[in-house]
């Protein structure tokens, strides 16, 4: 990892660190997170700059001091950029896991428009990483992280309105995703 990685990823671990530190599960699963995302960086040769500064920074928008509409992938890639954290940082953390479902169900899909979503192995490995740690920063399958997440949020939340389609594109990234792995191995 160069100095400028190092400097890059530490920025965002203690932003990331900071912000949650009164959401002590929070900050668990996000530790997890940046830790499978850098193995995943380093097994697939991405950019770690992005991938691993996305990682701790992708669910800062749960944090008070960010929250403006409720909807953290949002409420989270608005601070960055309100901070002067690159474009490419931001967009990762507005669309990891599938979040322009749940955006357009709550009438802001076109807020999140601002981020230019690619779907690509970087956006691919961010929300594989995310969806591969569990709540307290365990690793789990897929399988259970979606359904935890479903029982988590409740039967009335937006994540179960439009599981319809979020789940197909959570499911068609851990596939890529394994079956680059395996390729990789």
């Amino acid at each position: 990892m160069s100095v400028r990685t190092r400097a890059f990823v530490t920025a965002a671990r203690e932003i990331a660190l900071d912000l949650l530190a009164p959401l002590p599960d929070r900050r668990r699963h996000t530790e997890g997170v940046a830790t499978r995302a850098a193995e995943l960086a380093s097994a697939l040769d991405l950019d770690p700059d992005i991938l691993v500064a996305a990682a701790w920074l992708h669910d800062i928008g749960y944090a008070g001091p960010t929250v403006v509409t409720g909807f953290h992938p949002l409420d989270g890639a608005d601070h960055l950029a309100a901070h002067g954290w690159p474009l490419t940082v931001a967009a990762q953390v507005a669309h990891h896991s599938g979040a322009r479902f749940v955006a357009a169900a709550r009438g802001l899909g076109e807020r999140l428009a601002a981020y230019p979503f690619a779907e690509d192995l970087l956006s691919d490995a961010l929300t594989y990483a995310d969806q591969t740690v569990g709540p307290c920063g365990d690793r789990v399958t897929p399988a259970d992280r979606h359904d935890e997440m479903l029982r988590r949020h409740g039967p009335e939340s937006w994540n179960v309105k439009v599981d319809h389609v979020r789940y197909p594109y959570l499911s068609a990234v851990a596939f890529r995703m394994e079956s680059r792995l395996a390729l990789a191995a």
